[in-house]
Formats: structure tokens, C-alpha cells, sequence
């Protein structure tokens, strides 16, 4: 489990890299909590957060300290890497929108969010969701590329973008025993 105590967030998120997808999550953000339920369930992992976050003056603070938490447990569950594919890429498509992540589990923070949104969702300011995306990559040492190709309504491609990643991160721990090291370099 890894905690962590602010004057904005009191945060702990325990998970299981391979697990079922079973998640209980509790940010008091609804649609931040479907993204991570959504999240957990089509990357396999097991996912227990809680955020008691000061969400009377927004949702900012909540959601880039759970995107950190989390970080820091992938970072924790992930490396050292040995045995698994690296990299991975995924399209999700709802309706009419489809949403293209890239992996590489480099051990080496960068986002590429390419994702144009205004407004809200709910009451979930779109702009949010880089901010996770930024904290997650930031705290795991994950290179990730989110790639809106087509898409009108927010919620559909928000989703698309936390179902793409997921799906990229399950593919990219696929356990192969002929990889070892997957980096010419011998170490991530």
C-alpha cells in the first residue's frame, strides 16, 4: 500500500499488477471513480484507492495526487523489469470516438496528450484527466503517448483514453520469459 498525506489529500491506493480487475474505489469525484473502475477492469489490475480530498474548492487537487499515488505504486509493483513485453499500444473505440494510447515501460517519465477537450463532464473539468495522465507517467517512469483520433462526445473519448491506457499497460506486463531485460542497456 502507499499512502499519501497532504494538506489538500489524504490518499492510499493497494494494487495487485496481476490481478482481475476487481477495483473499490472511493474519490468522492464520480466520474473520476468510473474512470478508474473502467481503468482497473480492462487492465486486469486489482485496485483499492481512497481519496479524502478537499473537493469544495475543486476536483484539481484530488485528481493529480491519486494520479501520483497511483504512479508510485505501478512504479513499485513494475521495476525492476524483467520478463515482460515493454511496449504495447491499444485503440478503444466507444461509439463514435476512438482513443489511441502507446506504451513503454522506460522507467523514463513523458506524456504525449493529444486529446483537445473543453468543459465538463458532469462536474468533471476535461482538463483533469491530463493532469492524472501527467502525474501517473511522472510518478511510475512510464512513456505514454494518448491520441484522440476521432470523437465528439467528451465522455466517450475521456473513457476511451483511461480504457486505451489500461488495456495498453496489461499488454505491455505480458509475462515472457525470452525478453529478460527487455533494453539493449541490461537495466530500466
Amino acid at each position: 500500500m502507499i499512502t499519501r498525506t497532504t494538506k489538500e489529500t489524504d490518499i492510499s491506493v493497494e494494487l495487485n499488477l496481476y490481478g482481475t480487475g476487481i477495483s473499490n474505489i472511493s474519490t468522492g469525484i464520480g466520474f473520476f471513480d468510473h474512470m478508474l473502475e473502467a481503468f482497473s477492469k480492462h487492465s486486469l489490475i486489482d485496485l483499492d484507492i481512497t481519496c479524502k480530498g478537499d473537493t469544495h474548492i475543486d476536483f484539481h487537487h484530488s485528481v493529480e495526487d491519486v494520479g501520483i499515488v497511483l504512479g508510485q505504486a505501478l512504479k513499485k509493483a513494475i521495476y525492476p523489469i524483467q520478463n515482460v513485453e515493454r511496449y504495447s499500444n491499444a485503440v478503444v473505440v466507444m461509439d463514435e470516438a476512438a482513443v489511441e494510447s502507446c506504451l513503454d515501460l522506460s522507467n523514463r517519465a513523458y506524456l504525449v496528450y493529444d486529446v483537445s477537450l473543453n468543459g465538463k463532464v458532469g462536474e468533471f473539468d476535461v482538463e483533469l484527466a491530463e493532469e492524472f495522465f501527467r502525474a501517473v507517467v511522472t510518478s511510475a517512469g512510464l512513456t505514454l503517448h494518448v491520441e484522440c483520433k476521432r470523437g465528439k462526445n467528451k465522455h466517450h473519448i475521456l473513457e476511451a483514453a483511461f480504457k486505451s491506457f489500461a488495456v495498453a499497460l496489461r499488454r505491455s506486463i505480458v509475462k515472457n520469459d525470452r525478453v529478460g531485460i527487455p533494453s539493449t542497456k541490461g537495466i530500466l
